[in-house]
This record gives C-alpha cells, structure tokens and sequence, in this order.
C-alpha cells in the first residue's frame, strides 16, 4: 500500500467529511497550521500498534507543534469489533495508566457502527473512515477549544441530525469523495 497516497486520502476525507460536514468545528484550524501528524502503519497486529502509539505520545509530549496525531491501520482492522478490542486495549493498557487527562483517544472506522444503531443509519458516517483510525488529541488543546467555541455540547446531536437529514447514500457520497469515487 502507498502510505503517500493513504495519507492524501485520509486529508481529503478530513476536508470533504470532517470539515465539509462541520463534524469538527476545530479541526480546519490543524489543517490550516499543519499540525496534524499522520502515521500509516501496514500490517500491524495488536502489539505493533500498542508500541507505534506509545511512540506517538512520546512525539506529543516532545514536540508542541504536534497538535493531533492520526494512526492509519489500512490492513488488518478491517473488522470493526476487532478494532473496538484494540482500542479498548490502548485505552486500558496506554493512556489509564500513564497519560490519563493528558491525551484522549477517538476512533474512526469505515463499518463505524454506533451501540444501538443499524448498518444503514447516517449516523455512523460521523465516524466512518476511509481507513481504521486511532486518533490522539491533546486534552488541554481540546478544553481550550471546547471553552472558545459556544454550544459544543450540541455538536454530537448536531452531526447525527446532519448525517439523517443527508441520507445514508449522501453520506456515503461525501465520504467516498476522499478516494475519488463518485456514484
């Protein structure tokens, strides 16, 4: 797998998805500074991941101009109850122990499936990825953000009531526009 051309992939859902849909109203801020650290890791298993997000917190905490850092998994989490059971892992193993109020972890997955939702819910495409994804972000950066922006208490209903309003073939329109595909 070219990691140039999953990187590019992953920027352009960024800014067709996260941005264009107004998922994140932080995030155009990290594009526009460039402070976003991305990472391809090809045929990773459990252990691999745990050591190259080890590896990426350490990045963190030594380099301020890191802002947020992206894990790109594009082999072998493919199954999205898998990929749950690792993040569960560096949630346990990772961040509880060592870095707990310091960094948070959010995930992304092309078969993002909500607790309690159905595989055809437009719901689920607030978090469907092009790839499986393990994102860090700095909880500080993300206080201050909350406490800048108004209202970001509603941001999670708001993208559930966008993606229903869209549809589920809109949404798999907009989020497919990162590989190039068009129906």
């Amino acid at each position: 797998m070219n990691e140039e051309i999953i990187i590019s992939q992953t920027k352009r859902w960024i800014i067709e998805v996260v941005i264009g849909c107004n998922f994140c109203p932080f995030a155009n801020r990290e594009i526009i500074r460039n402070s976003i650290q991305y990472c391809v890791l090809p045929e990773a298993d459990n252990l691999k991941v745990l050591q190259k997000i080890q590896i990426m917190l350490a990045d963190l905490v030594a380099n301020e101009n890191i802002e947020t850092s992206l894990l790109i998994l594009p082999e072998n989490f493919e199954d999205f109850y898998n990929y749950l059971n690792l993040i569960d892992e560096i949630e346990e193993q990772i961040i509880s122990p060592l870095y707990e109020g310091v960094f948070q972890i959010a995930s992304f997955h092309p078969l993002y499936l909500f607790e309690g939702s159905t595989e055809t819910d437009p719901a689920n495409y607030t978090n469907r990825s092009p790839y499986p994804m393990i994102h860090i972000l700095r909880e500080s950066s993300l206080d201050v953000a909350i406490d800048s922006h108004p209202g970001t208490e509603k941001i999670p209903d708001n993208n559930i009531a966008f993606a229903k309003m869209k549809g589920i073939h809109e949404m798999k329109r907009i989020r497919e526009l990162c590989f190039g595909i068009k129906e």
